[in-house]
């Protein structure tokens, strides 16, 4: 073998992407304001994986390596510097992920759902008897630990000068709404084809229920 095909399998192997992202279609990414809106979508279900689990930062990056994609997630600082694509966080960034990377964070959200399975099925089971009752949805133990980190994660890394941001930050119901929806978004990743249809509602804008 000569030097010149070694060094083409070398970058062949180097640039090669993880097969993991093959789970997932190749789309056409929106357009500014649809870009926008997938990136803080992936950035919420993230933030709510925090607010489930205890050093979920280091369980995603865990994952993350388990899963090969720490060819895109190569550390806890990249890790972060994904999630500032969401244009609500005080520390945006104006960079716009690109296919892959936007992949590798569903994947990687889906696979952390999958584990928080019981949790998650547990809580919107507990908030459905809650309403059942009539009663805040925060009266209950389990939903009120799991409410009051999401609000503590959300006021923290939110910009409350972004309109829709300073509508959850001065309405704790609304901020319990979008907690609770998220929910059922994890959720629905854990389903069969939920990676796929969530991978897919990114683009069009809809989430259906398994």
């Amino acid at each position: 073998m000569t030097s010149t095909q070694i060094m083409s399998d070398t970058n062949s192997t180097a640039i090669a992407k993880p097969v993991i992202l093959d789970l997932l279609r190749d789309l056409p990414f929106p357009r500014q304001r649809g870009v926008l809106r997938l990136q803080q979508q992936i950035d919420l279900i993230l933030l709510t994986i925090e607010s489930l689990e205890i050093n979920a930062v280091e369980a995603m990056f865990k994952t993350a390596q388990e899963l090969g994609l720490d060819q895109i997630i190569k550390n806890r600082i990249v890790l972060w510097r994904l999630r500032c694509t969401n244009y609500w966080r005080r520390s945006y960034n104006r960079d716009t992920l690109t296919l892959d990377q936007a992949k590798a964070l569903v994947i990687l959200a889906s696979y952390r759902a999958k584990q928080l399975n019981y949790t998650l099925r547990k809580l919107l089971v507990e908030e459905q008897q809650m309403r059942d009752k009539d009663l805040p949805v925060d009266t209950n133990f389990l939903l009120s630990d799991y409410l009051e980190r999401f609000r503590s994660n959300f006021r923290s890394r939110m910009n409350p000068r972004r309109a829709k941001v300073s509508i959850y930050l001065n309405s704790e119901e609304e901020l319990n709404e979008l907690a609770i929806s998220l929910l059922n978004q994890l959720l629905f990743c854990t389903g069969t084809t939920g990676m796929q249809r969530f991978w897919v509602s990114l683009f069009d804008g809809e989430v259906s229920g398994n």
